[in-house]
């Protein structure tokens, strides 16, 4: 998940500068685990936890209480972390918004639900899209392309903020790539994304460039270069100051 921290002042921030935060804070706030103020999903929806912009030491330390001790964390919004904190992971991202996508519905796409659940997690393990975990289902539409009855592609929704709805888990049976599969399932996700007047946006891996690519040529622009990393929280720093 993207970590870059917001540039600027507070005037020149933007939601999707801190995207977990304003998920978990907006129309997400019913998935939303708290401590003080340090956020995250429940670990069987999303991994990522989130703190508000420019945090201070009892935020970061809210956290450490939210995590525990020696957890490993993906953190949006908050980067990088005070000293002791140790970056585990990282990497360079894209994060593209799709306000000049122009959304497809698809009729051969279906609705994925929790039945789907085994299917879809079959799937990721053998494409790796990124973190998807029993309820991830749970965090907005999922769509999935089916041949002979079995599960060959899928996409859907991830993060929520306000008036924005992030594409993720996009991936293809190895078996089915370069049929316009993928494409096909992001078009249709984000015209259930623009029928509720919101505006659709995703991230991938600087690297991937034969993905963005591919959401290049569907409207896609970039927005910004982030960072996906995660930090461990540090035994020292544990406490719950706020009582």
């Amino acid at each position: 998940m993207s970590v870059g921290a917001p540039g600027g002042g507070a005037a020149d921030r933007h939601l999707l500068d801190n995207p977990t935060w304003a998920s978990l804070t907006g129309p997400h706030a019913h998935f939303a685990e708290r401590h003080g103020n340090a956020v995250r999903y429940p670990d069987d929806v999303s991994p990522f936890y989130a703190l508000p912009d420019d945090p201070g030491p009892a935020d970061w330390n809210d956290l450490a209480v939210l995590a525990g001790p020696g957890a490993t964390v993906p953190v949006a919004g908050a980067f990088p972390p005070p000293d002791g904190w140790e970056v585990v992971a990282q990497g360079v991202g894209v994060q593209m918004v799709g306000d000049d996508v122009a959304p497809a519905p698809d009729g051969e796409a279906v609705r994925l639900a929790a039945a789907d659940v085994p299917e879809m997690l079959d799937l990721v393990e053998r494409t790796q899209p990124g973190p998807f975990l029993p309820r991830t289902v749970d965090m907005g539409t999922y769509l999935g392309l089916r041949h002979d009855g079995a599960l060959i592609a899928m996409a859907g929704e991830r993060l929520h903020p306000p008036g924005w709805t992030e594409i993720s888990a996009v991936c293809v049976d190895p078996a089915f790539r370069r049929r316009g599969l993928a494409s096909r399932l992001v078009l249709a996700v984000a015209a259930g994304v623009r029928a509720r007047g919101e505006i659709p946006f995703l991230h991938a891996v600087a690297s991937n460039t034969g993905a963005i690519r591919v959401y290049e040529a569907l409207g896609f622009r970039l927005r910004r270069m982030t960072t996906f990393a995660a930090v461990r929280v540090p035994a020292g720093v544990l406490s719950d100051a706020r009582g």
